[in-house]
């Protein structure tokens, strides 16, 4: 790929992203049509009786009590529930509210604390600043003893509920557990559940905003923890809370509309106009190839089983595709990409991977530091982690980036797998010669995927996906996937999961797991898994499970899987070898060839709806485009209406459905 002026193109991408990213986070609201400057006459109007503090809402209004923090929501129906259970530590005695321009403020002297409340966009959006470090743990949601759901976007989404004693025991993977909002979650919200009516939370906050769950009773609760750091610039906590109708995917539809509002979502559609390539990956599955498969025989193979749509991709070892491997896949219609990381660096002269060797001296001049001034370890223990900040710094005159993106290029790929950049792994780095907090670190990222995306015109995907870096992605891996922590001790045994042997076929990636119990139900039981991530960005981001959870990894759920890609309209993601394609190519271009037109008529449009049509949540349907594709899928062991149990109904445009009742390994 001809990157003539990469550094000064690169260069003239940083920093850009500062405004854009502020309005994400709701910090520049001033510049959104959501935070308009309307005057308080314009505003609805804060009712203050004491120390109750009533917000009108959609649908209602929000009662804040002044002496806890605790919120109350009362329906426009009369329903009332709890909004907040008060703040885990008691605030202290809170200062007279005040009001002017419709917000309500009040402080609590005791803890330094300043809140205020106002109405914005039919929602409660409240602000604690605090005068110095620390900490709180607040709001406290779902502890209404009408609440029955709660909604998470771990992975894509869950929807748990909240009496169910797997999910208050330790064998769920959730109780006892902290998810941050930037690295844990892929999006930075939740929501409740209740007859008829439901609840919505956006933490704008993000950074330094972690979701913790406990059980109580034998109900499982939300806590949101929000660090207070002068360092991190989060001395200002914002949520907001909304009334919704109760559905699933309600929370995820509030949070599409805030978003849209606060830095937006860059529609799929617009990312190919603008760069074409991106079109191919629409109606195409995902896979690593390995073997035979990075080659141009390989690629003839793909095609002669039928696989009309791929996107390819390949690991960060000696073996890279051939440019004759390439050239074969562009006259295929695939995407090649390479997996790359500019995450971790290695001593070049021990490193145990291509991704991880730098020119010197970034090994270890852009390590990032810890506030000792100690280098800080790197994933897997390997090498150090990379300071974005020092890239950045340094890229105007040696091109580190620019010149590694034209070495993974060279073969004439024109996609690209970035991995961790838009996972929300943020580092904070105390270096001297490139101090960065983790807000600086998020924006460096957007910059230099900016760059690859839009001056590099690269089909750009990365891990995960958080909402803030759907702009400037096509596509993702690992967004669909709700990983339990148990997922991580299992990789680490090789005896069961496989090791990075043999060449070509390494059993990390291709020999067949059977799932604990536990996690296979928390991780890929379709009753609780909903589509919030769908939701939110199916028009804009194309997403698909992690790399090491290939569709054949794990045999047991080999199923239900590609139901729930048909259901989702989002594709497989496969590993490739020759032995793959022996055993299962036939079926892999089956689910391909039924995925692609389906994908096509609807990979640019909203997902509108989602909703259980059993009580048991095992029979499910989706619409996308209001009309333009309808699917259903019977989870269940019995027939319903006609749809046989593991079979899916797709139907595109209201005309007859098209049946595929996966076979599953």
């Amino acid at each position: 790929m001809e990157l003539s002026s990469a550094a000064l193109t690169l260069t003239g991408v940083i920093r850009n992203n500062a405004i854009r990213l502020a309005g994400l986070l709701g910090v520049l609201c001033a510049a959104t049509t959501a935070c308009s400057n309307a005057s308080a006459a314009d505003r609805p109007e804060i009712e203050v009786n004491g120390q109750q503090v009533a917000v009108p809402v959609a649908g209602g209004k929000a009662v804040v009590d002044t002496t806890s923090l605790g919120v109350r929501a009362e329906a426009a129906d009369g329903t009332r529930w709890q909004l907040s259970a008060p703040a885990a530590e008691a605030p202290g005695t809170a200062t007279e509210v005040t009001t002017s321009d419709g917000k309500a403020t009040w402080r609590y002297p005791a803890k330094g604390l300043t809140v205020t409340a106002t109405p914005r966009d039919g929602r409660l959006e409240m602000t604690v600043h605090a005068d110095e470090q620390g900490s709180m743990t607040w709001p406290v949601t779902g502890t209404d003893p009408t609440v029955h759901e709660v909604q998470i976007p771990h992975g894509e989404g869950l929807s748990v509920p909240v009496a169910d004693p797997f999910w208050n025991s330790e064998s769920g993977g959730l109780t006892g557990t902290e998810l941050g909002m930037v690295d844990g979650l892929t999006m930075p919200f939740w929501g409740t559940s209740q007859e008829g009516h439901g609840s919505s939370y956006i933490a704008q906050s993000d950074i330094g905003t972690s979701l913790r769950f406990a059980s109580a009773k034998g109900r499982l609760r939300t806590e949101a923890v929000h660090e207070f750091a002068p360092k991190e610039s989060t001395m200002d906590y914002t949520v907001s809370f909304a009334l919704t109708d109760g559905s699933p995917v309600a929370s995820a539809r509030d949070y599409r509309d805030w978003l849209s509002h606060h830095g937006g979502i860059e529609p799929l559609r617009t990312k190919i106009d603008r760069n074409p390539e991106v079109g191919k990956l629409v109606g195409a599955f995902h896979a690593y190839a390995w073997g035979q498969a990075r080659t141009p025989e390989g690629i003839n193979r793909m095609r002669g089983l039928g696989l009309g749509r791929m996107w390819l991709g390949y690991d960060a070892d000696d073996q890279p595709m051939s440019k004759q491997a390439v050239d074969a896949a562009k006259q295929a219609g695939y995407l090649v990409g390479p997996y790359d990381s500019w995450a971790n660096a290695q001593d070049p002269n021990t490193a145990d991977n291509p991704s991880s060797r730098w020119p010197a001296p970034v090994w270890q001049d852009a390590c990032v530091r810890d506030a000792q001034g100690k280098i800080v370890t790197g994933f897997g223990g390997r090498g150090c982690y990379l300071s974005s900040e020092a890239f950045q710094r340094t890229e105007p005159r040696e091109h580190y980036m620019a010149d590694r993106t034209r070495q993974m290029t060279a073969n004439g790929a024109t996609s690209y797998f970035l991995d961790v950049d838009a996972a929300g792994e943020l580092h904070t780095d105390h270096s001297p010669q490139h101090p960065m907090d983790k807000a600086t670190d998020r924006t460096n990222r957007l910059d230099r995927m900016e760059w690859l995306s839009g001056d590099q015109k690269l089909v750009l995907g990365s891990e995960k996906a958080g909402a803030w870096a759907n702009r400037v992605l096509s596509y993702n891996h690992g967004s669909q996937t709700p990983v339990a922590d148990g997922l991580w001790a299992l990789q680490k045994d090789r005896q069961t999961w496989g090791g990075y042997a043999p060449q070509g076929a390494p059993e990390f990636f291709f020999k067949p797991v059977h799932l604990p119990a536990n996690l296979a139900k928390a991780m890929f039981d379709p009753q609780f898994r909903v589509p919030l991530y769908q939701t939110v960005l199916h028009d804009s981001v194309i997403s698909t499970d992690r790399w090491e959870l290939s569709w054949s990894k794990l045999p047991d759920q080999a199923r239900d899987r590609a139901m729930l890609a048909m259901l989702y309209n989002t594709p497989l993601n496969l590993v490739l070898n020759k032995a793959e394609l022996d055993s299962h190519g036939k079926q892999i271009a089956d689910l391909q060839q039924y995925f692609e037109p389906l994908h096509k008529a609807a990979a640019t449009q909203p997902m509108t709806d989602f909703r259980w049509l059993t009580p048991d949540h095992r029979v499910q349907r989706t619409n996308i485009g209001n009309g333009a594709l309808t699917v259903t899928a019977n989870f269940s062991t019995q027939p319903h209406d006609g749809l046989p149990a593991g079979c899916v109904d797709a139907v595109l445009d209201g005309g007859a459905p098209q049946r595929i009742c996966p076979a599953g390994l």
